[in-house]
């Protein structure tokens, strides 16, 4: 049994907002130092004014998949939006290769190796910035970056917030650990500490993030948050606010 109830269905694009869709994915174990826990993945996909489409945070391939993605539109970009989310990127990048691939800094040496054609560096302008406005949230050991849809009033973040829902969580140690790691609903206490020493430029990036006039936020892990996004925003990153 998995770990947690799953958001179904799987691997089918669900709308989100105008042109933007969420994926929800299998679940996976991610290395968490000497041992690996359990995580649900999620992909968003955004139709740009070309009809072309953004994939952020591609999830696990499945032909399944790809056919429905692509009855969205022709796959144009596909980013890597953090340190973490990168694992599949090789194998969508091999389903799609004329398309161009974005990474965070650092992803140039990843233990699953891929082609980066652009990468997402501070001051460099994307050529879907004008519909998809990005801040770089620098950390030591994870650097993420975080999207608004323009058009959509739609915040996309991977890590930089966790929702897990305790009713879908079925094992009680894992309950008690989300809890304790708050990742029910803000940035984790794990996130937090690798961003504290760059608190000052953290604190200039999200506040970035808090002036967009955001609608709706979605987050790879989590419920959501469907309505009020611009003060779930500043709720859930106000430790970070601060510097």
């Amino acid at each position: 049994m998995s770990a947690f109830v799953p958001y179904e269905p799987l691997n089918a694009p669900k709308p989100f907002a105008d042109d933007v869709w969420i994926v929800d994915g299998p679940e996976i174990r991610m290395d968490y130092g000497p041992t690996s826990l359990p995580f649900p993945t999620r992909m968003t996909v955004v139709r740009l004014a070309s009809g072309e489409l953004w994939v952020h945070s591609p999830i696990a391939p499945d032909p399944a998949l790809f056919e429905r993605v692509e009855a969205l539109g022709r796959v144009r970009y596909l980013v890597a939006p953090n340190s973490l989310h990168y694992w599949y990127m090789a194998d969508w990048l091999e389903r799609y290769p004329e398309v161009t691939s974005h990474a965070v800094p650092g992803l140039e040496q990843a233990k699953r190796r891929f082609r980066i054609d652009r990468t997402l560096t501070a001051g460099e302008r994307m050529a879907w910035e004008d519909e998809i406005a990005w801040v770089l949230v620098p950390g030591t050991a994870v650097t993420e970056a975080v999207f608004f849809v323009r058009r959509a009033g739609v915040a996309v973040l991977t890590d930089l917030i966790e929702n897990f829902e305790p009713a879908r969580v079925r094992k009680t140690w894992l309950r008690w650990l989300i809890k304790l790691g708050r990742a029910d609903g803000t940035t984790p206490l794990d996130m937090r500490a690798t961003y504290l020493p760059r608190r000052k430029k953290v604190a200039r990036a999200v506040g970035e993030i808090l002036e967009w006039p955001v609608e709706k936020v979605v987050m790879a892990h989590g419920r959501p948050y469907e309505r009020d996004g611009a003060a779930e925003l500043r709720r859930a990153l106000r430790w970070a606010a601060r510097g």
